[in-house]
């Protein structure tokens, strides 16, 4: 075999034939550029809006130094999609969604822990009344928001976490009107009691419970900007890109 051979041997067998080749090193400070598959023409009044997100800019929404703070282009496409005109946004947190709201004129009801508003109680939740509902809620414990007990990020076990976030989303269902959409956006995760865990899949099946119907593709939206990017781990997995746009609808 020559030597030009050897170089071309697949990894996997090189151990069959008692020879080592040095393990690839990616280099993770270049950028990596996909080419995306085109998108039908069609009549959507946000005709880049598609099952891939990939904004790399946030926007001027929110503190993009709050923990787990994503961009507001997301929200503000879909609200055009949509053409809402009133917003129910259970969880501030850095004000991104209230931001966006602002900026196109809608009315947007917007609390959370720190204005005193539990989202997961139904007491006070308005009812029948919004067009939209964003929720983007922690990812269970994969980011800790704060020390108060009713955070979802604080919940103990993963049981504890989906029944408080199935009540989320029941009071969400609650605060849309009939044909109202519940947007979710969640991300999968690892951790190392409880190993992998497919909030993805508890989502739509809480939902389902809740009486929503799913509205169209899951948009995934490429997660530019994560402080995991920037880390350097010493086990081996497969890292996460990205996290799930779920789009219901209430019948």
């Amino acid at each position: 075999m020559t030597a030009t051979q050897t170089a071309t041997i697949n990894p996997f067998y090189a151990a069959r034939i008692g020879r080592k080749f040095p393990p690839a090193v990616p280099d993770n400070d270049r950028p990596v550029y996909a080419k995306l598959p085109r998108a039908p023409r069609n009549a959507s009044p946000v005709p880049h809006l598609t099952s891939l997100y990939h904004f790399s800019r946030a926007g001027d929404y929110g503190d993009r130094k709050y923990p787990g703070n994503c961009g507001g282009n997301l929200i503000k496409d879909l609200l055009k999609y949509f053409g809402s005109y009133s917003v129910y946004d259970p969880m501030t947190g850095s004000g991104t969604c209230r931001d966006v709201c602002l900026e196109l004129g809608l009315y947007c009801w917007s609390g959370d822990l720190k204005s005193g508003a539990d989202a997961c109680n139904p007491v006070g939740v308005p009812r029948n009344c919004f067009d939209f509902c964003w929720i983007h809620p922690p990812y269970w414990r994969q980011k800790v928001y704060s020390d108060h007990p009713l955070d979802l990020s604080q919940a103990p076990t993963l049981a504890a976490f989906l029944d408080r976030y199935r009540l989320l989303i029941a009071n969400c269902t609650d605060a849309v009107r009939p044909g109202g959409i519940v947007a979710i956006l969640m991300g999968d995760y690892s951790d190392r009691q409880a190993g992998f865990v497919p909030l993805v899949y508890h989502t739509k099946r809480l939902a389902f419970e809740c009486g929503l119907k799913q509205h169209g593709t899951d948009i995934i939206r490429f997660s530019h900007g994560a402080s995991s990017g920037k880390k350097v781990y010493r086990s081996s997995f497969i890292p996460g890109l990205h996290d799930v746009c779920m789009l219901f609808v209430r019948p």
